[in-house]
């Protein structure tokens, strides 16, 4: 994961010694969490492991979570969860916001996740359900949301389909979010990550900045029944974003 995204904002560049131990870092937490996850673990067992690499490599990172809203999430409750997206750290910071509410979540992976060299095994190992753009018949992925949905998964989404790299504050919302809670029946969380965590992760490996924060926000739940807006409009109430 962090390995990954040096490369990427240095590329070119040369790297410090420090910033070399924290990719090769990140890649053995990668691997070892991959490794860990595997021989299908409990809900709880994966949601354990999880978090722990989660917070392992935030910590590493230099970067804590604060979040607001936690109260209006109930105690094991069983949600899709929608959340804005800016960095590859974003599925890190929505499992730490909602730590200690009795919730197993599955994410939602791109199958180039699937197929990465570096983290495919994590992706693999630690509790996703597999969507392949390329595929003709999308049949197979909602049958498998509704069979883990189920057996009490709730099911993480990040509603602009991919990372918004825009100055928008959201990108355009997929229609996937809404599909999987009508056909489940799923109240809608809203999470909403105010700060920029593309520029924290940047300020992190370029300037190994310390004491960095990310404030993550949650909404009030939407009924997956509201049609009265947009899915994008409903949460864009929630945090009173223009």
């Amino acid at each position: 994961m962090m390995h990954l995204l040096l490369l990427q904002y240095f590329s070119g560049a040369s790297l410090t010694l420090n910033q070399i131990k924290k990719a090769l870092y990140a890649l053995y937490l990668t691997n070892k969490f991959g490794i860990k996850l595997r021989g299908k673990p409990t809900a709880d067992e994966m949601t354990r492991l999880r978090l722990e690499y989660a917070q392992t490599l935030l910590s590493c990172l230099n970067i804590s979570v604060d979040v607001e809203g936690i109260e209006k999430v109930n105690q094991g409750g069983q949600y899709i969860i929608v959340s804005n997206h800016r960095s590859i750290i974003d599925p890190l910071v929505v499992e730490i916001a909602l730590k200690n509410k009795g919730i197993n979540s599955l994410w939602i992976a791109k199958k180039e996740l699937y197929n990465s060299f570096f983290f495919g095994m994590f992706t693999r190992n630690a509790g996703t359900v597999l969507l392949d753009r390329e595929s003709q018949k999308m049949s197979s992925f909602f049958t498998e949301i509704k069979n883990k949905v189920a057996n009490s998964y709730s099911i993480s989404i990040f509603a602009e389909g991919t990372r918004n790299k825009s100055e928008q504050t959201l990108a355009e919302f997929k229609e996937g979010s809404q599909i999987i809670a009508m056909k489940n029946r799923l109240p809608i969380l809203p999470v909403f990550i105010t700060t920029n965590t593309n520029q924290v992760l940047k300020d992190s490996l370029k300037n190994n900045t310390k004491g960095l924060k990310v404030i993550i926000n949650i909404g009030d739940v939407i009924d997956y029944k509201d049609r009265s807006k947009t899915l994008q409009e409903l949460y864009k109430s929630r945090f009173n974003l223009l």
